[in-house]
C-alpha cells in the first residue's frame, strides 16, 4: 500500500513540475495578439502549444529590394497564421550567378530581438532553433509564368493556410526570390514591416560617423566665412549615373516610351540647383553613389555656386565604408541619405523610393498636412528624374493609401505630387 502511495505522489510531483515548466514558457514566449500556435495533446491529456513555422529560399539581389522580399515573406507568413523563420539575407550582389551569392543572417544586419518587439502583434520572426520537428516539413512551390495569376497565388495561399496542411509545423517555400512572388498587401503593410527593421548598433554607429563628418564639413565652412551654427543641415542626392544603371534606364526608357527615368549628371545637377531656398546659402551635398561603377570621376565638378559636392572619397569616409560588404555599405548610405534634411533621388530606384517612403512615414506622424503644396516642409523628398517647378525636381511623397507595393518596386513617374 505504502508504494502505490509513494508511486501516485511521484506521479503528481511530475504533474506539477510539467505544468510548472508549461506555465514558465507561456509566461517567457514572446505575446502576440495573432496566433501562431496550434494545440496538440500530451501524453498526460495536457494542450501542449506548438509554434508553426514558414521557411523561405535566401534573399537576394540589392539591399531594397532584400527588404521588400522580407517584408513579403513576413506578410506571407501572416496570411499563413505562421512565424517567419529567420531569413538568409545576401552580403554579395549578383543578379545571375545566384550560386555565388554570399549568405548573411538577417540578425547580422538588423536587430532580431527589436523586430519582434515592434512588430509584436502583426508579424514574428523565429530562430531554426525554435523547431520541435524538423521532419514535419511540407514544400510550397510557387507558381510561375503568365497563366500564375495573382488570383491564383492568392487561391493557392488560402489553400495552405488550413486543413491538413496545418499539421505540418514548417512549411518551406521553393522556387524563386520573395520579391518576385505577388503582391497582395497595401503600402501600409509594408510601411508596418520596415518600421520594424532596426540596424545593428555598428552599422547605425558607421552612419552616425558619416552623418557628423558632413555635418561638420558645413560647420567649417561657417566658421571660415564667420558665422556659427550648432545645426548644420545637408541635402543627399543618390546620384544613378553609374554604368549598371545607365544600361537598365536605357532599356527601361524604351519598354515604357517614355523619357523620364535616365538623367545625365548634368541635369541632375541642374535640377537640384534649382531647388527653392536651397541656394540662399552654402549648401552641403552628399551624393550617393557607387563609385566603382562610374564611368568617369566628375560628379563633383559644375555645380552651382553655394553648393559644396561631396563624395565617400572627398569627405573621407570610403575607408568605412571598404571594411564591408556591399548589402553593409548600401545600409550605411541608404541611412545617410534618410537623416538628410532635404532628399533628392529618382523615383525609378527602389533606394530611393523606400526612402521617400519612410520620410514620408516621419511626416505623417508629425501631423505635417499639404506634403505638396507647401514650401516650408521638414523632411522634403524630390524626383530629379522627373521635372517640377523651375526646372528643378518634382516634389515627391509616397501615397500610403496604395493598395499595392508595385510602384515602389518597379519605379513610377506618378510620385503623389
Amino acid at each position: 500500500m505504502g508504494g502505490v502511495v509513494n508511486l501516485n505522489s511521484l506521479v503528481c510531483k511530475i504533474v506539477f513540475l510539467f505544468i510548472a515548466v508549461l506555465i514558465l514558457r507561456a509566461l517567457l514566449l514572446p505575446h502576440n495578439n495573432l496566433v501562431f500556435m496550434t494545440n496538440n495533446v500530451s501524453p498526460f491529456g495536457f494542450v501542449i502549444q506548438q509554434q508553426k513555422f514558414l521557411e523561405v529560399p535566401q534573399i537576394v539581389w540589392g539591399l531594397n529590394n532584400q527588404k521588400i522580399a522580407f517584408a513579403r515573406a513576413c506578410l506571407t507568413a501572416r496570411m499563413l497564421n505562421r512565424t517567419l523563420l529567420m531569413p538568409s539575407l545576401s552580403a554579395s550582389l549578383f543578379y545571375k550567378e545566384i550560386d555565388l551569392l554570399k549568405p548573411i543572417s538577417f540578425d547580422k544586419v538588423f536587430k532580431f530581438d527589436k523586430f519582434n518587439e515592434l512588430c509584436s502583434g502583426f508579424v514574428q520572426l523565429g530562430r531554426y532553433s525554435d523547431l520541435l520537428n524538423t521532419t514535419k516539413v511540407i514544400e510550397l512551390q510557387k507558381g510561375s509564368g503568365r497563366k500564375w495569376t495573382v488570383e491564383r497565388d492568392l487561391d493557392q495561399l488560402r489553400d495552405y493556410r488550413n486543413g491538413s496542411f496545418d499539421d505540418y509545423e514548417v512549411i518551406k517555400i521553393v522556387g524563386k526570390n520573395p520579391f518576385l512572388w505577388h503582391d497582395h498587401w497595401s503600402v501600409k503593410d509594408y510601411a508596418q514591416v520596415f518600421e520594424c527593421l532596426v540596424l545593428v548598433d555598428e552599422i547605425s554607429q558607421e552612419a552616425d560617423r558619416v552623418v557628423s563628418m558632413i555635418r561638420e564639413v558645413g560647420r567649417n565652412h561657417d566658421n571660415d566665412k564667420g558665422s556659427i551654427q550648432n545645426y548644420v543641415p545637408y541635402v543627399a542626392v543618390h546620384m544613378r549615373v553609374e554604368i549598371d544603371w545607365m544600361i537598365h534606364c536605357k532599356k527601361l526608357e524604351q519598354r515604357l516610351s517614355t523619357n523620364q527615368i535616365c538623367s545625365s549628371k548634368n541635369e541632375i545637377m541642374e535640377r537640384v540647383g534649382n531647388i527653392k531656398g536651397l541656394n540662399k546659402n552654402p549648401t552641403v551635398v552628399y551624393l550617393a553613389v557607387a563609385d566603382k561603377l562610374l564611368q568617369n570621376s566628375s560628379i563633383l565638378e559644375g555645380w552651382k555656386e553655394g553648393f559644396l559636392p561631396y563624395e565617400k572619397k572627398k569627405l573621407g569616409v570610403d575607408k568605412i565604408y571598404a571594411k564591408y560588404p556591399y548589402l553593409i555599405q548600401s545600409a550605411i548610405d541608404y541611412e545617410v541619405c534618410l537623416r538628410a534634411d532635404v532628399f533628392v533621388g529618382n523615383s525609378f530606384s527602389t533606394f530611393s523610393s523606400l526612402i521617400v517612403l519612410e520620410r514620408t512615414q516621419k511626416m505623417i506622424k508629425l501631423g505635417v498636412n499639404g506634403m505638396c503644396e507647401s514650401s516650408d516642409v521638414k523632411w522634403p523628398s524630390f524626383a530629379y528624374n522627373i521635372q517640377g517647378e523651375f526646372n528643378g525636381p518634382m516634389r515627391w511623397v509616397t501615397n500610403m493609401s496604395d493598395s499595392s507595393l508595385h510602384a515602389i518596386s518597379y519605379g513610377t513617374d506618378h510620385i503623389s505630387c
